[in-house]
């Protein structure tokens, strides 16, 4: 349901317009040039991320305007939308699962780049000569976590640049199975199925049945027995 009232909020943005009629016929859009006129742009792109998942048509999305243009109208909406809920999550999630396959078969085809048996893609940028770390392992890495649309929600820079130590078996699968790939001095990019990173639960800013891609950098290996310096959080199951 929280995702409905998003979309509500994204589709009442995207025909504003409709809530007056008389402003709609001479208003017209300019580069924001006031801290009011940034304001309001901000929000309509911060809103816009929010559809993108949908993946609409241009024709789809002549018919989402007309849907709000009419309810805040005075024009009778002819179904009720209410109706239809079920089918926008399925819709939702349809988009969403076809752009992820089409993200991974892209990803897999890059030059130096293997897909695993479990899905993820993993591509060495830098091979490493060190140890090689086994599930049991503290690791110390520099990383960046990005969504498909390249944006950045989290990193080893957010957390003053200093890097992070954790153990390989309490973090997500595609952390667990591909940080064990590399060797010590090594950097890879992992790009991870949504199965193997936080699922339909999604995880603060990172939405529900999200592809992920990691860029990782191996730093050092500590085992079990030796002593750990305290680091934030790494990306935990």
């Amino acid at each position: 349901m929280k995702k409905l009232t998003a979309l509500s909020a994204i589709l009442c943005t995207l025909v504003f317009s409709a809530c007056n009629a008389d402003a709609a016929k001479t208003a017209k859009a300019t580069e924001p040039t006031t801290e009011e006129q940034k304001t309001a742009y901000s929000l309509g792109l911060l809103i816009s991320r929010s559809l993108k998942n949908f993946e609409l048509k241009p024709d789809e999305l002549a018919l989402v305007q007309k849907g709000i243009a009419d309810g805040l109208g005075e024009t009778k909406p002819t179904i009720k939308a209410e109706d239809y809920l079920p089918k926008i999550q399925a819709l939702q999630q349809e988009r969403m699962a076809a752009a992820a396959t089409a993200f991974l078969d892209k990803a897999a085809k890059e030059p130096g780049a293997t897909k695993t048996a479990s899905g993820i893609i993993i591509k060495h940028t830098v091979v490493g000569t060190g140890a090689q770390p086994v599930p049991s392992d503290e690791v110390k890495v520099h990383y960046e976590g990005r969504l498909v649309d390249g944006t950045v929600f989290d990193s080893s820079k957010s957390h003053g640049d200093e890097p992070i130590s954790f153990r390989l078996d309490g973090v997500i699968p595609c952390w667990t199975e591909g940080v064990q790939t590399m060797k010590v001095g090594g950097k890879a990019q992992l790009t991870c199925p949504s199965n193997l990173a936080y699922g339909p639960s999604g995880n603060g800013s990172i939405p529900p049945n999200s592809t992920l891609v990691f860029d990782v950098e191996l730093l050092n290996i500590n085992k079990p027995d030796a002593k750990a310096d305290a680091k934030p959080a790494a990306p935990s199951k």
